[in-house]
């Protein structure tokens, strides 16, 4: 396994790495953005010419310009930066969830979890075994890393014990940041990020005492920073191969604050036939159903359908103000059926039974 060089936070924190890309603006332009009309293409191309002007290059033309490994408190309070790295092989899922935290009184921190299809488990890590890189990812806690060619993991906590290496192949990158203009956006709660919709892996995991083999697996890599996770909200992902042809599925439906107010905000994307299909409200896309068994968006003559018809749920700890003070429950690998459709043409119809699905309680149209 190849894994580059990592960089201890001390060092990141002197250099002040904080997310302010681009000056703030006026509130009416953030209510443009959200209002959409006639004025949302404009708005977003303006955001879009102010970032070239800013940085010299456009958002798209550099990958690394969307989406960085670690990008830092910036020396905020009440902030966390987390990652979500699944692999899936066979009937096998399990994830790790990496995340830096600084609590409201300043006090740094960081934190891992692994769920898998029978449980899951977590523990703090003191900041001085965190280290992180600001480029490419690259996330140590203790004696685990996190990497985008592969992990390597020694973890033992609430009775799971896991160690083993994986190797991942080429990433299949979404072709912008998920976001949209929203990125621009400075007093967000929660931005989402997806490093890598599709991946190989490769190795083997053992937890508790089971040899687990990648050997055809692949895998999903996402992120999180910001304050806390919306109050309510919706967020499912799968991988699965048709033949040769990778193929995922994200979307994620929330209740957003913005402004003085709240919006029900939708982030999705499908990689299907080496394309990438963005559904989002930047892009204006309908949610026409969301709740506790599944959704529906449509998006022009785009319609992705997700019904869940097996749960596994299991407990994970989730920010609030920047400390891991809340519980949700994720079945990171449950019985889902996704259709996707372009115009009159199915271009899936696809259920595994390894799927992840969460739903906090008040999204529901």
């Amino acid at each position: 396994m190849i894994i580059s060089r990592s960089v201890k936070y001390s060092r990141i924190i002197k250099s002040g790495a904080a997310d302010k890309i681009l000056p703030r603006r006026p509130l009416i332009k953030y209510k443009i953005l959200l209002a959409g009309g006639s004025d949302f293409n404009h708005m977003s191309n303006l955001l879009f010419e102010e970032f070239r002007l800013k940085t010299g290059t456009s958002p798209a033309s550099k990958r690394s310009s969307f989406m960085r490994g670690f990008y830092g408190s910036g020396g905020r309070k009440a902030y966390f930066e987390g990652w979500y790295i699944k692999q899936q092989a066979n009937d096998e899922t399990i994830a790790f969830i990496p995340s830096f935290h600084v609590d409201e009184k300043g006090r740094c921190f960081a934190h891992l979890q692994a769920i898998t299809s029978s449980g899951s488990a977590g523990m703090e890590y003191p900041i001085g075994e965190f280290s992180a890189n600001q480029g490419n990812l690259d996330v140590t806690l203790g004696k685990n890393r996190f990497t985008e060619k592969g992990i390597e993991v020694s973890f033992s906590a609430e009775g799971m014990n896991i160690e083993g290496f994986l190797d991942f192949g080429e990433w299949h990158r979404p072709d912008t940041d998920i976001m949209g203009p929203f990125r621009f956006v400075p007093f967000m709660q929660c931005r989402h990020g997806v490093f890598s919709l599709f991946h190989d892996v490769r190795g083997v995991l053992e937890v508790n005492g089971k040899q687990i083999a990648f050997e055809n697996g692949h895998g999903y890599i996402e992120a999180d920073r910001g304050t806390s996770f919306p109050n309510s909200y919706i967020w499912t992902q799968c991988g699965w191969r048709d033949g040769g042809d990778p193929r995922c599925v994200m979307l994620s439906i929330a209740e957003i604050p913005f402004l003085a107010g709240r919006f029900t905000g939708c982030i999705g994307s499908v990689y299907c036939e080496g394309r990438e299909y963005r559904l989002a409200t930047y892009r204006r896309v309908k949610i026409e159903r969301a709740g506790a068994l599944g959704c529906e968006v449509r998006q022009g003559e785009l319609r992705l359908t997700i019904d869940v018809l097996n749960k596994r749920p299991h407990e994970l700890l989730a920010p609030n103000s920047g400390k891991m003070s809340r519980t949700i429950h994720e079945s990171v690998s449950c019985r889902v059926r996704y259709r996707f459709r372009i115009g009159e043409v199915e271009k899936f119809d696809f259920i595994s039974d390894c799927a992840s699905f969460e739903h906090v309680e008040g999204i529901g149209v």
